[in-house]
C-alpha cells in the first residue's frame, strides 16, 4: 500500500514534489505523460496535483478511472479541467480576486461544511483559503467539504471548493478546485504550504490504511 503522484514537469511541480519538504512522503513519483497501469501497482493513494496539461490527463483517463474503480483514491487538485476527463465532474468557472487578503476588511466567502471529516484534523480549514477560480457541483450522493455561495454576479448558483465522492465510482473520489502546488512551487501563498505541510502526511497515512 503505497502514496504516488503524478509529475507534471514543469518548475514548481518539481519544487514542491521533489525537494527536501516533501519528497520522503511519496512512495511513487510517476511522469504524467508515462502513466500506465503497472506503474499503479500497489498502489492505494493517487494524487493528481494542479496545472497538469490536461492533455494528458484525457490521455490518461481510462488509466486513472480503473485506478478509482479498484476501489482506491484518487485526489484531483485544481486546473485540471477534470470535467473534461473525469466522470461525475461539474465546473463553473469564476474571476478570480488574487488580491482580496489585501483588503483588512475582507471576508472569503469559503463555507466549511464538514468539520467532522478527519481531512480536517490534518488541515485546518484557514489553511485551505487563498482564492479559487471556480466552482464545482458534486454529483448527486457526493459531500461537499468547503464551498462558497452563490456568485453575486449570477454566473453561477455557488458549489463546491471541495467534496469527496464515493458513489461515481466504486473507489473514493476528492476532487478540489485548490492548486497549492503550484502556489508553494512559486514561493506564493503561504496557506497553500500550510495546506501541503497538512494534506500530505494526511495523505500518506491514508494510503497506508
Amino acid at each position: 500500500m503505497s502514496l504516488a503522484i503524478l509529475d507534471g514537469g514543469t518548475f514548481y511541480h518539481h519544487a514542491a514534489i521533489h525537494g527536501p519538504r516533501y519528497r520522503a512522503l511519496f512512495d511513487k513519483i510517476i511522469y504524467a505523460p508515462e502513466l500506465a497501469a503497472d506503474a499503479l501497482a500497489g498502489v492505494t493513494f493517487l494524487i493528481v496535483p494542479d496545472r497538469i496539461n490536461p492533455n494528458i490527463l484525457r490521455a490518461k483517463r481510462e488509466v486513472l478511472i480503473d485506478f478509482v474503480k479498484a476501489g482506491r483514491t484518487l485526489v484531483v487538485l485544481g486546473e485540471n479541467r477534470a470535467d473534461t476527463w473525469l466522470p461525475g465532474v461539474t465546473w463553473a468557472a469564476r474571476p478570480t480576486n488574487f488580491w482580496w487578503w489585501l483588503d483588512k476588511d475582507a471576508r472569503p466567502p469559503n463555507r466549511l461544511l464538514a468539520p467532522d471529516h478527519d481531512f480536517f484534523r490534518a488541515v485546518p480549514f484557514e489553511n485551505t483559503i487563498w482564492h479559487f477560480h471556480g466552482v464545482l457541483t458534486p454529483p448527486a450522493g457526493a459531500r461537499a467539504l468547503i464551498d462558497v455561495p452563490a456568485d453575486p454576479e449570477g454566473r453561477d448558483s455557488g458549489g463546491a471548493l471541495l467534496y469527496e465522492d464515493r458513489v461515481t465510482l466504486p473507489g473514493r473520489l476528492l476532487v478540489a478546485t485548490l492548486d497549492p502546488f503550484y502556489h508553494h512551487g512559486s514561493h506564493f501563498m503561504p496557506a497553500a504550504t500550510k495546506l501541503l505541510d497538512g494534506f500530505l502526511p494526511w495523505a500518506r497515512q491514508q494510503a497506508a490504511a
